[in-house]
């Protein structure tokens, strides 16, 4: 560094299949002068969303700027992952002029942000904001918890019985931990869905924060990069389930790899994704298929039975082979039956 000021640094938190990834592609896509570095984390061995970045890599944020943090939680990693890899990213000869960190989606945002408090890194870098991605849709029909009704219910019925569930923990300290939150997908969303996701996030936030809605990850940069909260320094307002912990645990999630078979069309896997997501609860589906016939690859994400399909670049001399990486809570799993689903 040259000289005294900080590289802001943008965390971008929020549940399974929000679209977070969308975000930060249109970010990339969109960030004008300013140069960009990108940190992913995964949650699981397979990096999908670091590869998805890399492909739109340009002048301003080349794909050595692109860092993927992959099968760990980057706030449980932070001495043996986040450290070096922000200290890689300054030492670059050029240095980014801003840092997007996009958390995995069962990650806590704030020991992250403890993190950045480390002698190593606290003169040279600072938290710039917090932006937490909302599905709309999904907040509003409680798909955060399995049955959020039932959850609220028995709350009322006894109220000093904590029955959270590990998900709306998660989502209650990605939310409380926000500066901005974006309610996603605004254009799936009706007008009482929209206004229900932003009760349902209202009475979750400790502080006042602003919510908007944004379709397919589109909103001006400018609203998202340069808050400058100093969110580092402002820790006591960011209230946390895990407040007083040294750690946390993911024991309540679970990630497996399956290899899968080429398949007969997108409707195949949509169809097969659709039938975990109905019988085993999964939360999320992620990865790439092999389509019979079809020279490109077919990127796959899933948000429960909400599936997303496209081409995304050729095979080339690659091997055709699938993989999807399925995310449940660790009694949801049940790895023969779902190998069964894929034909695996």
């Amino acid at each position: 560094m040259t000289n005294l000021r900080k590289i802001p640094v943008t965390v971008i938190t929020g549940f399974l299949g929000s679209g977070k990834t969308t975000l930060v592609h249109h970010l990339i896509r969109n960030a004008g002068s300013t140069r960009l570095a990108v940190v992913v984390n995964e949650f699981g061995t397979l990096g999908i969303d670091g590869e998805i970045l890399k492909g739109c890599a340009d002048d301003n944020c080349p794909a050595e700027n692109i860092v993927e943090l992959a099968n760990g939680c980057i706030c449980c990693t932070v001495a043996d992952d986040f450290i070096p890899t922000i200290e890689g990213l300054m030492a670059l000869d050029t240095p980014p002029d801003h840092i997007l960190i996009e958390t995995s989606g069962l990650a806590l945002p704030k020991p992250l942000l403890l993190a950045f408090n480390w002698p190593a890194i606290k003169s040279k870098i600072t938290v710039d904001g917090v932006i937490a991605v909302a599905d709309a849709e999904a907040v509003a029909d409680g798909r955060f918890a399995p049955d959020v009704a039932a959850v609220d219910a028995q709350r009322e019925a006894d109220e000093g019985l904590d029955h959270e569930t590990p998900l709306s923990e998660v989502f209650e300290d990605q939310i409380s931990c926000a500066d901005l939150v974006l309610l996603s997908k605004a254009d799936l969303a009706t007008a009482e869905q929209m206004a229900k996701a932003k009760e349902i996030i209202a009475a979750e936030t400790p502080r006042k924060v602003p919510m908007l809605p944004v379709t397919d990850g589109k909103i001006d940069p400018k609203v998202i990069l340069g808050l400058e909260a100093g969110a580092e320094d402002d820790l006591e307002a960011r209230p946390s389930h895990h407040d007083g912990h040294h750690d946390h645990e993911h024991d309540d999630f679970e990630s497996i790899i399956i290899d899968i078979p080429e398949i007969e069309s997108p409707e195949a896997i949509t169809a097969q994704i659709e039938t975990l997501a109905r019988e085993q609860n999964i939360l999320r589906v992620k990865g790439y298929a092999a389509v019979k016939g079809k020279p490109m690859r077919l990127l796959v994400q899933a948000v429960s039975a909400r599936v997303r399909t496209q081409y995304d670049q050729p095979w080339g001399v690659n091997p055709r082979e699938g993989q999807m990486v399925v995310i449940a809570e660790h009694d949801d799993i049940n790895e023969a039956a779902i190998r069964a689903v894929f034909g695996a």
